[in-house]
């Protein structure tokens, strides 16, 4: 995955310039917002791997 060779520092350096870049007001605002659309991935994932695990079962 692409977030498995960013290291600690180089995270701290990247929301370093995002918090500039942005400024205080706009940075927990997009917390909350990419929190939300991980949570919605996730729970998208969930949803293929069940139907996937439904399609591919095979009942007696």
């Amino acid at each position: 995955m692409f977030f498995d060779n960013i290291g600690g520092s180089e995270l701290l350096v990247v929301m370093l310039v995002v918090f500039i870049f942005f400024g205080p007001k706009k940075f927990p605002e997009m917390g909350k917002s990419i929190g939300k659309a991980m949570r919605e991935f996730k729970s998208a994932m969930r949803g293929v791997k069940e139907d996937l695990e439904k399609s591919t079962r095979i009942d007696p």
